[in-house]
């Protein structure tokens, strides 16, 4: 894939939520085993009517498909995820910095378990600014609080 060639648009609420949905489980599966696939099926739920209805969600496509997107609220990430057999190649950057273009600045929480994109986030600039040891629904997965300003 030619990172040339792809193209970011806004979130359509009538045409990408079943897209977006299945990006994020599919991708969330690979990131965060240790949460477990009974739970991520809740948390999709509420990807699909809560969370991605109400945040700025932006969509990177390639060959008018989708693959990957970042939400915003204000300048908080409030979720980036990009389809596992497109992570690597360049999507996650575009997204970043279409949203650091728009925003300014940006912060996100980051499970620490999640490796990968711990090492993403830092290799874009991104400063650790604090953590906590439980995630937002009071599981004992420990959270990093990360900054970048453009």
């Amino acid at each position: 894939m030619e990172n040339q060639n792809l193209v970011i648009r806004p979130f359509d609420v009538a045409t990408d939520i079943e897209k977006l949905s299945s990006i994020w489980f599919e991708a969330s599966l690979k990131a965060h085993p240790f949460i477990g696939e009974p739970r991520l099926l809740e948390q999709r739920r509420l990807i699909e009517r809560k969370y991605l209805p109400k945040a700025e969600t932006w969509v990177a496509c390639h060959a008018g498909e989708a693959i990957g997107f970042i939400s915003l609220l204000g300048n908080f990430i409030g979720g980036i995820f990009i389809a596992p057999d497109r992570q690597g190649m360049g999507v996650g950057r575009k997204l970043i910095a279409h949203a650091l273009d728009r925003k300014g600045e940006l912060s996100l929480e980051v499970y620490t378990a999640n490796e990968q994109a711990v090492r993403f986030y830092t290799s874009l600039g991104f400063r650790e600014v604090s953590r906590r040891d439980v995630d937002d629904f009071g599981y004992p997965f420990q959270n990093a609080a990360l900054h970048l300003k453009g």
